[in-house]
């Protein structure tokens, strides 16, 4: 903090009502009946209990925490046991002069009980009581005015979650002024006497554009909304007001106290695992009420993104019909994306088949809202929020009475912004226990020397203790407003930042001559794309996963001449149910493919040469169909990276045929084909390469002295019987 920034916050801190100690509603004093039982109780919320100076002599031999229905402990009615500000389920220790958090069970609210106690289960005996009185106003979070005002200001109503935190719903500004701030001070208006506040990524520089984003703000240090009258966008350096709304006290008097203002640890409320160690890929969670907060954090490349969610199988994980959420920040733009998918298939979706989002299936099914997302030294950080319980057909719950298993991956966005193929995956089994109290398994911070860099860790759990079922409005603000105040919890350090990843040199595959073969005839099966040396390098864009694989060959460059008939064997698979594993062939002047599930705009000035036949209704029927055979890898053996060659690579996959008939495409090029065309999928984009069209072939350069490494192919794949 610098030393003007921190001479006006001592000023404001020396006028405010910051040396008072809020922690909320109080509901009373615990009756002192036995051991030594004490404290003040107060309601931080709907769903949160805070146990002020709480002594207890740890002697009673099974002493819980309790809330109930009924008239009094005594009569045990409707009684229900809390767990201890750990998150313990065990008999209580010993305290003296603690101060604890405490939340009610999930669904519950404080008017829905009467009494909070110390009771000791196996003498049935009332240690200390206090009754929670059923007209108890507990504090809420408050909704003031939106910002409205120069430079394209603008926002809704804006809402103060806590004492020390301010959500700005759908934020706008130009970014052109050269100094503009968030700031606060004492009265209705701004003026040079106020300070700034770090934007929703800790940062005092000057504000950037944005339009309409949702952002959230933490005041620095002890300064609350209680010494504040005014929050506004501030030019420091003219000292001109874009834009500001007035803080009136008596509409916040009784918003919730921070976490920092309870004295709660922020990691203590969250949990945290680590999913992939290299890229630094994290989740962490908080239940709030019925609904789950999640943020995503991983070291990604530009136009990655990172998913997460319930496996399809309820004993283990499983990729297809899993609900996952696909999350990535755009880095130029710096916008961040969460979008609800289900996984059909493994493919990438095609129409309404494969790794899909929910909205591609039905409308009015995402059922993910984005809280916040942010690019901070490198990493990636997407929060959001969806109900614990499944909102539609393709949903799955999380539980939180259970482990259950999850999956996720980390790979490359396709031209269309969706999932391609993931290079980092589940491998195995992954459980997790949603419910759990929190525990932090993610590697910790360093200190406080980069504290202003990153969100807080802890802030999406302050959402869980101020979700407030009577006004859902707001809890849903709640949950977006920690992501990024305590900068100092965050941070994925000590983990080590990945080398980034090189453009890759391609493999040399080497072109199919127009000589070869001699008889015209070119097999089409599927494979594998090879890493980061095939499809991607070749292409320069990214594939999915699986890509054409022509005489043996990983999307090789087909040479062939005008006026001679060439023949395609086309074994790609044949049943349009199951479409990752059906990939008609068809041959068109589209480097992109996948014509069946284009728009109409989109089709328009595709031609296709081959592989499909005009119905008399305008439509097309693919001919290429035949059944499936897949060049496949050892499952044992190398990653494809790792293979100098693709010889090498060649030399280890093995050709996998389905029972059935392969489909036959025949094609002769003329004088009106272009000089560069393409063979594709007809259901998938971006799965083959080129054809260039020559006018004569000379067979006398290299025909005879070069030498093509070709495979050998099982008995039931030689040319005469395949044609046939």
């Amino acid at each position: 903090m610098r030393p003007a920034l921190a001479l006006a916050l001592l000023t404001l801190l020396g006028a405010g009502r910051a040396q008072v100690r809020y922690f909320g509603k109080e509901v009373g004093a615990l009756s002192s009946l036995q051991h030594g039982v004490r404290g003040a109780v107060y309601a931080v919320d709907s769903r949160t209990l805070y146990v002020h100076d709480f002594h207890y002599d740890g002697e009673g031999p099974a002493a819980y925490f309790y809330v109930g229905t009924g008239a009094s402990p005594r009569s045990g009615a409707g009684a229900v046991r809390l767990r201890d500000e750990r998150g313990g389920s065990g008999p209580l220790r010993k305290y003296s002069g603690e101060h604890l958090t405490l939340s009610l069970p999930d669904g519950k609210t404080l008017r829905d009980y009467r009494w909070f106690s110390v009771y000791c289960d196996e003498y049935e005996v009332n240690f200390g009581d206090v009754s929670i009185p059923r007209a108890l106003e507990y504090p809420r979070p408050a909704k003031v005015a939106g910002l409205r005002g120069v430079h394209a200001v603008s926002s809704d109503p804006i809402v103060v979650v806590d004492a020390q935190t301010i959500l700005v719903p759908n934020f706008s500004y130009d970014g052109e002024a050269p100094d503009a701030k968030f700031w606060v001070g004492r009265g209705d208006k701004p003026s040079p006497q106020g300070i700034r506040i770090p934007d929703e990524n800790g940062k005092e520089a000057p504000l950037r554009r944005y339009d309409k984003k949702t952002i959230v703000l933490t005041l620095p240090g002890e300064l609350t909304v209680f010494d504040i009258g005014h929050f506004a966008v501030w030019c420091e350096a003219f000292t001109v007001n874009f834009g500001h709304v007035a803080l009136p006290r008596a509409a916040l008097a009784s918003v919730p106290p921070s976490l920092k203002m309870l004295g709660v640890s922020p990691q203590s409320k969250l949990n945290c695992e680590v999913l992939h160690d290299e890229l630094a890929f994290e989740v962490r969670w908080a239940v709030a009420g019925d609904s789950i907060v999640l943020q995503l954090v991983a070291k990604l490349e530009d136009g990655e993104y990172m998913s997460f969610g319930v496996s399809g199988h309820p004993q283990h994980s499983q990729m297809v019909g899993g609900d996952p959420t696909v999350a990535w920040v755009d880095k130029a733009t710096l916008k961040g994306f969460a979008v609800d998918y289900y996984l059909d298939a493994k493919s990438q979706c095609a129409g309404v088949s494969g790794s899909c989002p929910d909205e591609r299936l039905a409308e009015n099914t995402n059922s993910i809202r984005l809280l916040n997302a942010a690019l901070v030294n490198g990493y990636s950080i997407v929060t959001y929020q969806r109900s614990l319980r499944a909102a539609d057909h393709f949903d799955l719950p999380f539980l939180t009475n259970s482990s259950q298993p999850v999956i996720w991956a980390i790979g490359p966005l396709n031209s269309r912004d969706e999932v391609s193929y993931h290079s980092h995956f589940t491998k195995g089994d992954k459980f997790l226990e949603f419910g759990r109290p929190p525990v932090w398994n993610c590697p910790m911070p360093e200190g406080d020397e980069e504290a202003t860099d990153a969100p807080s860790r802890g802030h999406t759990q302050h959402d869980h203790s101020h979700h407030d079922h009577a006004d859902h409005d707001h809890s849903q603000h709640d949950h977006s407003q920690h992501n990024h105040s305590q900068k100092q919890v965050i941070k994925p350090n000590p983990v080590p930042t990945p080398a980034p990843v090189p453009k890759a040199k391609p493999w040399d595959i080497p072109s199919i001559q127009c000589y070869e073969p001699p008889d015209g005839v070119f097999y089409a099966q599927m494979g594998p794309t090879g890493g980061k040396q095939g499809y991607s390098a070749i292409t320069g864009h990214v594939g999915w996963g699986i890509s054409w694989y022509i005489n043996g060959l990983l999307i090789p460059e087909i040479n062939v001449v005008r006026g001679r008939k060439y023949t395609f064997v086309v074994e790609g698979g044949s049943d349009p149910s199951v479409p990752a594993r059906y990939h008609p062939f068809y041959i068109t002047n589209d480097p992109v493919g996948g014509y069946f599930h284009k728009t109409d705009e989109e089709k328009k000035g595709v031609k296709i040469y081959a592989g499909v036949r005009h119905t008399r209704g305008g439509g097309m029927t693919p001919l290429g169909v035949g059944r499936l055979c897949n060049w496949t890898p050892d499952p044992s053996g190398p990653e494809a990276d790792e293979y100098p060659s693709f010889g090498a690579y060649q030399r280890a996959l093995t050709l996998v045929c389905e029972e059935g008939n392969p489909g036959v495409v025949t094609w002769t090029p003329d004088k009106n084909t272009p000089n560069t065309v393409y063979y594709q999928c007809f259901t998938h984009r971006h799965l083959g390469w080129k054809i260039n069209v020559l006018d004569e072939c000379d067979v006398t350069e290299g025909a005879e002295s070069r030498i093509v490494e070709r495979l050998a192919l099982p008995d039931d794949m030689q040319p005469a019987d395949s044609v046939q």
